[in-house]
């Protein structure tokens, strides 16, 4: 079978090889009706761009680089949809890199898409050194920060208040009565633990108790198995009245340990997650939790990083900060 071309689609479609490059490269600067009648040319014909040609005409690929720091936990699940719906929506391609929270990782997942050419790349850090998203810039390719504060004002990054996250969450366990609190958590080196550790000792403070006396289970993983290991630690050294968790994974894993062990949540303990996942509300007694707006997240991010990548000289750089909203179920009822 001959190779159809970008002049095949557009004799197909009655328009000029221009608008067909348009409906591929930049489908937004083109008229809806017409951007369907060259798509419709493309799908009939069967036409098939050249990527590698492309790619080296342009300097760079039709896709985005996606680097968070654990795809198995559902809020970056979620993330990742906002960010793959924007995509799509507008011609590119995803790459997903996970971490795992380890910046060695991080770093040949970053230096893997470097060597694709993409065209930008969405990050949730591994730590709090820039050094590896600089070079990156220093490459030509934009940075986006999803749920992590910039580094620089001439960055865009979009993120959940986490120390008002944590303030809110403590604040709502001592008003059910708690003064014993405990914090599991994932590895403080990762800066939404050590945020929402710092808004719970901020609480505390404010209710005229000693941020102190927190009780930290600091775990390796932010997973429900890690969650289950550290309700059985609490439970060797004698049960807290309430436990926040830093993650909602953290939280469904201490419930499960807490029930299997005839404990009663609340009446017992009260529990508080994080993130909000779907899992939360469906758990055997529902989870409160703090809501974060992840898909959001990732729309957001998404369009602020091609819109750099399009206007780089005009770009408005953006620090968006969202406010995580407290939901209230049977765990601390």
């Amino acid at each position: 079978m001959a190779m159809v071309s970008i002049k095949d689609v557009a004799a197909r479609a009655g328009v000029s090889p221009g608008t067909v490059s348009n409906v591929l490269n930049r489908p937004a600067k083109v008229a809806p009706d017409t951007r369907e009648r060259v798509e419709a040319a493309i799908r009939e014909l069967g036409f098939v761009r050249h990527g590698s040609a492309s790619t080296l005409r342009a300097g760079h690929s039709r896709t985005i680089g996606l680097s968070v720091i654990d795809i198995g936990n559902p809020f970056f699940t979620e993330v990742a949809a906002g960010v793959e719906d924007v995509a799509s929506e507008l011609g590119y391609a995803v790459i997903l890199g996970n971490s795992a929270g380890s910046t060695d990782k991080e770093e040949r997942n970053l230096r893997v898409l470097a060597e694709h050419r993409v065209r930008g790349v969405l990050i949730t850090p591994s730590d709090e050194d820039p050094a590896r998203l600089e070079r990156l810039r220093e490459r030509g390719i934009s940075v986006v920060l999803v749920d992590h504060p910039a580094h620089r004002p001439d960055q865009c990054a979009v993120a959940v208040d986490d120390v008002a996250g944590g303030r809110a969450a403590m604040a709502h366990l001592l008003a059910g009565g708690a003064r014993e609190v405990a914090y599991v958590t994932g590895p403080l080196t990762i800066r939404q633990c050590a945020e929402r550790r710092q808004g719970a000792a901020e609480a505390l403070a404010a209710a005229g108790l000693d941020p102190a006396a927190l009780r930290v289970a600091e775990t390796a993983t932010m997973t429900a198995r890690a969650g289950e290991q550290a309700a059985a630690d609490l439970m060797a050294r004698g049960l807290p009245e309430a436990v926040f968790c830093a993650n909602d994974l953290l939280a469904l894993g201490v419930l499960r340990a807490l029930l299997r062990a005839g404990v009663r949540v609340p009446g017992d303990v009260a529990l508080m997650g994080y993130d909000d996942i779907d899992f939360a509300a469906a758990s055997a007694v529902s989870l409160s939790s703090m809501r974060q707006p992840t898909y959001q997240l990732g729309r957001i991010a998404t369009e602020l990083l091609l819109d750099e990548c399009d206007n780089p000289d005009t770009h408005p750089h953006q620090h968006i900060m969202f406010q995580p909203e407290l939901v209230v179920r049977e765990s601390t009822q």
